[in-house]
């Protein structure tokens, strides 16, 4: 017997997978085989994803750096009230945020 809800939760899936306003996720990596099955991966449950290069980019995503967590909130937390919500972060302006990390000194 088919389960209806999966089935219906797959559908979803694979609709949101088309969407135009799809978030994008940075990622790095000294693995090109694996870096292509990441992207595959996120792909299929809805995400596109920013190539930063190898494991040594990857400080340009961590804490405290301009991709990290808050470029997802429609806007900027404010201590003592509810997270706002999630926003769509499109691919260039991942890319843009990791660009403009800096180490710090």
């Amino acid at each position: 017997m088919v389960d209806e809800e999966a089935r219906s939760d797959k559908r979803k899936l694979v609709l949101f997978a088309q969407a135009a306003d799809r978030t994008a996720l940075p990622i790095a990596g000294d693995d090109e085989a694996a870096k292509a099955t990441v992207k595959a991966f996120l792909d299929a449950i809805g995400y596109d994803a920013v190539d930063t290069g190898g494991l040594f980019e990857s400080w340009r995503f961590e804490r405290d750096m301009p991709a990290y967590g808050l470029i997802y909130f429609a806007k900027v937390p404010v201590a003592g009230e509810p997270f706002p919500d999630g926003a769509p972060t499109s691919a260039s302006k991942v890319a843009s945020a990791v660009a403009a990390a800096k180490r710090p000194a």
